[in-house]
Order: structure tokens, then sequence, then C-alpha cells
């Protein structure tokens, strides 16, 4: 059901939490498997509540998890076009350590989301965060909330440890035995009308599971001002992070040169590695101490502690494709899908607290 326009983003959250708690399961199940069928619309703007991609607002849970979202099986026999991976070779970190130069507060959600793309969506990042307010959001992010608005700048730091990929081998190919259900629902589908196109992505969805990586992750959000930030951005633009001197590199991300040095945390919100990191990565100048990520830039030991610590408890890559797969011999139902589907993210987008916060 497309959202109706609201002045108010405080009713509109009313709203979507209704949705939630009343939207009934069916036959649907919440499992990440490649294939599967989503509908981006039932949480989006709030996709991390059921997506484990950034650390809920929440200091306890009962339950560890990485993917709650329902998911539908589309195709019968696809198991065969789908392969998984894990790489677990002893005595390396299985990731990277990368640092990304955000201007605004806008580039900053959309680096943190750098690795997810969902098909047809200019900005798949608010899939995400279109829901947040200020406070919620530099929780999750680790800073004082007076640092996500203003005219600041920011360079967020992660390390990221790769445990399971999945993705499609090869493209579906056409004529790919549909689900009996799904078949039933394409062949319901009317060109031209709404009500039958929404009714689609209601009982199939919009979006399927094209590849994804799971694994954690460490990040840590530096505040600047600009001037300082184009200065630090500059010299790592021309030099290199390697070129840098250790001395250099330490006093640029320090507290006398950033505005606000954020919290280290971990994409699943594990106290037990957040605990670790706050431990283990202090560093110390004179007098003064603060923990930064830096100090596991070229630490091959603490390096490979952490490829122990971190665990499977997070979603670090996820590429949603459009479900136009299923209407693949039938061009005029395809076209309609997407009018509708484009559509609707447009008005989600609109009606986004984020959106209201920008007018």
């Amino acid at each position: 059901m497309s959202p109706c326009p609201s002045p108010r983003p405080g009713l509109f959250w009313l709203l979507t939490l209704a949705l939630l708690a009343t939207v009934a399961p069916g036959s649907r199940e919440s499992q990440l498997r490649i294939g599967k069928a989503i509908n981006i619309f039932l949480r989006y703007g709030y996709l991390s509540i059921s997506m484990r991609v950034i650390p809920l607002n929440d200091n306890v849970e009962s339950e560890r998890w990485v993917f709650k979202e329902p998911t539908k099986n589309i195709y019968r026999n696809l198991s065969g076009l789908a392969e998984s991976l894990e790489d677990d070779t002893p005595n390396i970190f299985h990731g990277d350590f990368h640092m990304e130069f955000c201007e605004n507060q806008r580039q900053l959600f959309q680096a943190y989301f750098r690795d997810i793309s969902i098909e047809r969506m200019d900005k798949p990042w608010e899939a995400f965060t279109g829901g947040w307010f200020a406070d919620n959001a530099a929780k999750k992010l680790g800073i004082n909330t007076s640092f996500i608005q203003g005219d600041y700048a920011y360079v967020l730091v992660r390390v990221v440890r790769n445990r399971e990929t999945g993705r499609l081998k090869a493209e579906i190919p056409v004529g790919q035995p549909l689900m009996p259900d799904v078949q039933s629902q394409v062949d319901q589908l009317e060109v031209g009308n709404l009500s039958s196109a929404t009714s689609f992505m209601d009982k199939v969805g919009t979006h399927y599971v094209n590849s994804y990586t799971t694994g954690n992750s460490l990040f840590q959000v530096f505040v600047y001002n600009k001037k300082n930030f184009l200065m630090i951005k500059e010299r790592i633009k021309s030099k290199g992070i390697n070129g840098l001197s250790k001395m250099d590199l330490y006093n640029y991300f320090a507290p006398w040169f950033a505005e606000h040095i954020g919290n280290i945390r971990s994409a699943s919100a594990n106290a037990t590695v957040e605990r670790w990191a706050k431990r283990k990565l202090q560093y110390e100048y004179y007098v003064v101490k603060y923990v930064t990520l830096l100090k596991l830039h070229g630490n091959s030991t603490l390096l490979r502690t952490l490829d122990q610590l971190l665990g499977n408890d997070a979603i670090l890559q996820l590429d949603l494709k459009s479900l136009n797969p299923v209407f693949r011999e039938q061009p005029a139902k395809e076209s309609w899908f997407h009018e509708v589907l484009d559509n609707n993210m447009k008005l989600w987008e609109l009606n986004m607290p984020q959106s209201h916060h920008r007018r």
C-alpha cells in the first residue's frame, strides 16, 4: 500500500509502527537466501529493524539474529544457480580496512550503506535511514547528538571481517518455473490496474536477493570542522594513507584535531568485541588517552585477534534486484510493475522523517 502524505513526521512514525505490528506472516519466513523475495515497502526507512546492518539502539537483546525480514520463495529448483562461499584460511585477516570522507550527514549515511544496493532506487541508504531522527542516528553511529546536525564533516573508518558470501552464479534463465502461488499472482496482475500491482507486491514482493556477504565490522566516526577536514582529505588524497607517517596519521585523527571522536561500534552491537576494542585500541600521547581504530592499521597481531572476534553476525553487503524476471515473457506487465514500483519508491522517500528535516 502506498504511503499517504503526512505533514507530521511523528504521526507517520506511529502509523509505521502500527503497520509493523499488524502484518501477518502468512506463508513467508525470515531467511537471507539467494533468490528469495522481499517487499522493501514493508519497513521502508526502518529496514535496520529487520536487517542487521548497523547497531540498533537497544542495549540488550534476548536473541542473536542477522536477518528477520519476511521472505518468499519465487522459483522452483533455484538451488543449482546459487552458491555460498566461506573463507576461513588461518593466519590472515579476512576483510579490509578503509576510510571514507563525508562532507555532510547525508554523505555519512550514504558511506555507511555503500555496499547495499536496491535496484531502481537512487538512494538505497534511505531505505534504512529515512526514518531516523538525530538522536537515534547519533547513537547508532556512536557520536554525540550535537554532532549529527550542524556544519560538520566526517571521516568513517571501518574494519570489515567477511565470513560468508552468497550469490547467483548466472542470470535466472527465461522459463525458470515459478512457485504455483507466485505464478497465480503474475497471472492476476493487470496492466493499468494499480490495486493488482500493489497486491502483487504485498503478496510476493518487490525485489529478490541477488547476492549478500555476512560477517561483522568495527567502525568509528571522526567529526571535523570543514577547514581541518579539507586539510586531511587533500593530504591523504595526495600521499595515500600508507604515505603518511605514523605520527601524522595519529595526529590527524586525534582529539586536538577532530571536533569529536566517536565510540568504536560493531555492526552487530556485539558488546564483547566493543569492550575488546576499548581496551586494546587505546592510544596514549603524553597525558592524553583516547581509543582509535587507527591503531589496527598495519598491526597484524591485533588484526588476527579481531579476525576471531568478529563473527557471522551482520550483513556487510546486499544486492537486491527488482522482481522483473518473473515478467520477462510479458513485457507490458513488466513495464507496469516497474512504473508502480518507481512511483511508490518516490512517495516513500518524500514521506520519511529525514525528508521533512531537509525541507
